[in-house]
């Protein structure tokens, strides 16, 4: 399968069932500038968000729908889809964040990133205030230096885990979640990771089509990718 290849592998993925996100009313969080701030806030509330992007065309997209919308061109009908990416700061989350960029996100989608930071007395032990927009800062460039033609915001939001990532797909009507996955536990036939139970509570319960990858050691090559259907299964490209 050629990288880049979103549509078909999509198409691959969700037949017999699958993702939710259509073409729903309503705006975006704020952030229509590259000069836009970053605030922390409460699953409640708005969370701290940045776009990249050209204004004109996101302002369309905005006007459009959350989940995505529809363009025109030649008699053809082009579907425009936000993909969410759960990031933190570990090498597999930013893998997860490459390969939802080159396999699933298409010119002119939405890739959304969004940072979950523990709410209260668990985030001051393991963040910095200060710090906490850097990470989403600096791999929302990344993307956008690394494939320009499709629309990056970040978005970091204080609240429970699974709680405010099932919140904002609901909210935002993302068309598809990918989140990254670690390698299993040796006895996962007794007991799972907090992060396995927190991947497969994702792909069980969130309302589009869910995506957990991992990328493989170099002497293998390739990801490993798990769906509601299907788990594990290799994917070379």
């Amino acid at each position: 399968m050629e990288v880049g290849d979103g549509g078909s592998f999509l198409r691959q993925l969700s037949h017999g069932g699958g993702g939710g996100g259509g073409g729903g009313g309503g705006g975006w969080e704020h952030s229509s500038s590259l000069t836009s701030s970053y605030y922390l806030s409460s699953s409640n509330g708005h969370g701290g968000s940045k776009r990249w992007g050209r204004g004109k065309k996101a302002k369309r997209m905005e006007e459009g729908g959350r989940g995505g919308s529809l363009e025109g061109g030649g008699g053809m009908m082009a579907v425009k889809k936000r993909v969410m990416v759960v990031i933190d700061q570990s090498s597999r989350a930013k893998h997860a964040m490459m390969w939802a960029l080159t396999h699933v996100a298409n010119k002119g989608d939405l890739l959304t990133l969004l940072h979950v930071v523990p709410s209260h007395s668990n985030a001051s032990s393991t963040h910095r205030t200060d710090d906490i927009p850097q990470l989403a800062n600096s791999l929302g460039s990344l993307c956008k230096a690394c494939k320009s033609e499709v629309e990056v915001e970040a978005l970091v939001i204080q609240g429970p885990k699974l709680g405010t990532v099932l919140s904002q797909v609901k909210k935002l009507e993302a068309s598809v979640l990918v989140l990254s996955q670690g390698k299993p536990s040796p006895i996962c036939c007794l007991f799972r990771s907090n992060s396995e139970e927190f991947v497969e509570q994702c792909i069980n319960q969130a309302e589009c089509l869910t995506l957990a990858v991992k990328k493989q050691s170099n002497g293998v090559g390739g990801y490993l990718v798990s769906t509601r259907w299907q788990k594990n299964f290799w994917l070379l490209a």
